[in-house]
């Protein structure tokens, strides 16, 4: 059983090594030299720069939001631009040419982190960024300033098991960092039929991981069975199995500390899965005397960092790392039951599975789009009072890099903070005047949980179709179902993420549902600043859920 040759069986979406240099090149980040080239680059207008020669402080940030909070506490002794243009979504942006070139002219880099940001942004950042230049984490060292932190939690629905990767552990005894990567590469399967293991973007792209249909290639070093994650990190996959029957994957762990060293390596396992047939009867099969047998709730085929072994995680009520007990893969067989029995969609993206309309057994991908995150909800801004944080401490910063406008900085500080004060009062006497019965929040995107526990709110659910299979009459009528039964009177989408949201559009229309703005992640031409951003969400909340 194998994969498709580098480049052979791809399907349309972003490709998932991201910055790995010598070991699975994608694109070499570059140097101050070449970076001299980049003005030739296409013949559009080029979106804002940084240039050292203004003698002002040179600031980068990730996300729009950042770079709205850099500008209200630098004022004109900075110039500021971000890397994930607005209307863009830090959880999959790729990082250009032109952004590794900002970030080499800059002082002071400001990212929010706590994996929000692509990994491929981050790498962006801490290659290109000079040694003298501060590289600030917000959301991990606004904690100095009391900014609440909420554990990720994430609540699976599935009536299957909800199954990802994991990579535990920092790394730190081999001095890895936030740049650098862990490594999972299938390296053996077996089983009647094939195997795949693939992520389902934003917007219906698909990018595969595992692909059991080929030989696994040594020689190029499993290049096309293997992806990465940073450590201390999750995400999401689906599962596709074509032939009912026992089938196992044998996964390698390596750690790449930097683009040029030789990777550590972490050790390698074997999983075992029951497709369609009793799981007693596959442990036996497979030589598992007293298995565990995971078959709901939320598991991660795992990589223990500093341990050096692979294992899985399981938590059968879908919690995140820290409700997970701990087994050896050995002793644990994955059930994909005979309900997980599904048709495989049309579309081109979908054809490396099989022709459309076949059956496949599927494991899906519980929640849209490519999530890597860590074990913190990253959104904290969304909280006033968490981004109040963020601002004395990139106040702090810019002192540090410029202690000539200290003055400057503290009393840009002083009035934003003043500004952000009043805010936070206003989102919390517009959401106070909706009726406690209504103060339910549905969305398609994971971001409110701040939102909601600092003004009194419940996050109801994210209602979305499942994004690994075409949406079915079955679908829409459970999604009819569940709008009904939470009786709200309005549903909130990204203006960024409406073109994903389809189904729920639709049904919400045919019940009478409103469907509302919300804005999470960032701006857009309407919406320009944080103050504007969490003022309009207040009031589009109030207008929706009435009050």
């Amino acid at each position: 059983m194998s994969s498709a040759a580098a480049g052979g069986r791809r399907v349309p979406g972003p490709r998932r090594l991201p910055g790995l240099g010598p070991v699975f090149p994608r694109r070499r980040l570059l140097g101050a030299s070449a970076l001299a080239l980049l003005p030739f680059l296409g013949g559009c207008a080029a979106p804002p720069a940084l240039n050292p020669r203004t003698g002002r402080l040179q600031v980068i940030t990730t996300t729009g939001i950042l770079r709205d909070l850099a500008h209200n506490v630098g004022g004109d002794r900075i110039d500021v631009v971000s890397l994930v243009p607005d209307s863009g979504d830090p959880h999959s942006y790729e990082a250009s040419l032109r952004d590794a070139r900002n970030v080499v002219y800059a002082d002071v880099a400001l990212s929010n982190y706590a994996m929000l940001e692509e990994q491929n942004v981050i790498k962006t950042l801490d290659s290109n960024l000079r040694d003298e230049a501060l590289n600030v984490s917000l959301a991990e060292d606004s904690a100095k300033y009391a900014a609440e932190i909420i554990p990720l939690v994430e609540d699976v629905r599935l009536d299957t098991v909800w199954l990802g990767l994991r990579a535990s552990g920092t790394g730190s005894r081999y001095g890895a960092t936030r740049s650098s990567q862990v490594i999972l590469s299938a390296v053996e399967a077996s089983g009647p039929g094939h195997l795949f293991a693939y992520l389902t973007g934003s917007f219906g792209e698909t990018d595969i991981y595992f692909d059991s249909s080929d030989s696994f290639q040594s020689g190029d070093g499993y290049r096309s069975d293997s992806t990465t994650l940073p450590a201390d990190a999750h995400t999401h996959l689906s599962w596709a199995f074509t032939r009912p029957g026992t089938y196992t994957l044998t996964l390698r762990a390596q750690l790449q500390v930097e683009e040029t060293d030789r990777p550590v390596e972490l050790g390698r396992a074997t999983y075992t899965f029951a497709v369609g047939v009793d799981p007693e009867k596959a442990a036996v099969g497979a030589g598992i005397s007293h298995p565990v047998i995971v078959r709901q709730g939320h598991a991660d085929l795992t990589v223990n960092v500093d341990r050096r072994r692979l294992e899985l995680r399981h938590d059968p009520q879908g919690g995140g790392e820290n409700s997970q007990k701990t087994y050896r893969a050995d002793q644990v067989v994955v059930e994909v039951p005979a309900r997980a029995l599904t048709e495989i969609p049309g579309g081109r993206q979908y054809s490396f599975l099989g022709h459309a309309g076949d059956s496949v057994y599927q494991l899906a991908q519980a929640v849209v789009g490519k999530h890597v995150h860590g074990e913190i909800d990253p959104h904290l801004w969304q909280n006033v009072r968490n981004a109040m944080a963020y601002v004395q401490l990139i106040r702090d910063t810019f002192i540090d890099a410029d202690p000539g406008g200290g003055v400057q900085y503290r009393q840009n500080a002083k009035s934003y903070l003043a500004e952000l004060e009043r805010t936070d009062d206003y989102v919390r006497r517009t959401i106070g005047r909706i009726p406690s019965s209504h103060r339910h929040l549905v969305t398609t995107h994971d971001a409110f949980a701040y939102l909601a526990k600092a003004y009194g709110m419940t996050v109801a659910g994210f209602v979305t179709p499942d994004p690994s299979s075409e949406e079915s009459l079955s679908d829409r009528r459970k999604l009819t179902s569940t709008l009904r039964t939470l009786r709200v009177p309005a549903v909130f989408l990204e203006p960024n993420l409406r073109a994903r949201s389809s189904t729920l559009t639709e049904v919400a229309a045919e019940n009478d549902i409103q469907v509302r703005p919300i804005y999470g992640d960032t701006f857009d031409d309407k919406v320009t600043s944080y103050v504007q951003m969490m003022r309009f969400n207040a009031d589009s909340l109030r207008s929706g859920l009435g009050g």
